[in-house]
């Protein structure tokens, strides 16, 4: 399993889905995708650790975070204890924009995708060179993928949660769309303000159905 980081790093909330997955019975890890520009790179939710984390982000880009996964993937593969090749993906704010993106690779099986900001109307990294939309490479995902979404998430517009349905209904692709309307940005996380404990328990059960159907 590969648990994919927000803005904020590789941090106790990433650390804590990756222990959550392990008490499961999947092997996870959680890749260092600012390990580039900023080793060891971990915050917290203050206003100013927002602005850090967003400037870092601006700073990747969709072929070298393929790259990581790619690493990733061949790393967990090589593992005595992992059975077999099937590989699931979580990512959350950033990290659910780059599980989409990454859900492209052969070996990612399963896929879950939290408020992932951007998927409709940008690539990652705003110093990409160019790059349409990660949305258009939906065709190109290969197994089923969850996403999940708060109503009153001020970042991500409902009209752009519209777009990755209908961009999924299109290419068929196996999929569902969780709409929660009393949550907003980051409610699956208990360290931030927006934790909405209800939607985040729901969104769970659902994260482990996907998983126990297709790895």
């Amino acid at each position: 399993m590969i648990v994919i980081q927000e803005i904020f790093g590789v941090n106790i909330h990433i650390r804590e889905v990756a222990e959550r997955l392990a008490k499961e019975g999947y092997v996870a890890i959680a890749p260092a995708l600012f390990q580039r520009t900023a080793p060891n790179f971990e915050s917290l939710y203050t206003p100013e650790d927002i602005q850090i984390g967003r400037g870092h982000k601006d700073q990747t880009k969709a072929s070298e975070i393929i790259s990581d996964i790619q690493a990733a993937i061949a790393y967990l593969q090589a593992l005595p204890n992992v059975k077999g090749n099937a590989i699931g993906s979580i990512g959350f704010c950033f990290g659910g924009h780059v599980v989409y993106l990454t859900a492209t690779l052969p070996e990612i099986k399963a896929t879950a995708s939290f408020y992932g900001g951007g998927i409709a109307s940008s690539t990652l990294g705003s110093n990409s060179s160019g790059g349409e939309p990660t949305i258009t490479l939906t065709k190109e995902i290969k197994a089923p993928i969850y996403a999940f979404f708060g109503e009153e998430d001020k970042g991500i517009p409902l009209t752009d949660v519209d777009q990755v349905e209908a961009a999924l209904i299109e290419a068929k692709i196996s999929h569902k769309i969780f709409r929660y309307p009393n949550a907003g940005h980051g409610f699956f996380c208990n360290h931030r303000g927006s934790y909405h404990p209800e939607s985040a328990a729901d969104a769970w059960t659902h994260v482990l159905e996907l998983f126990k159907e297709n790895l």
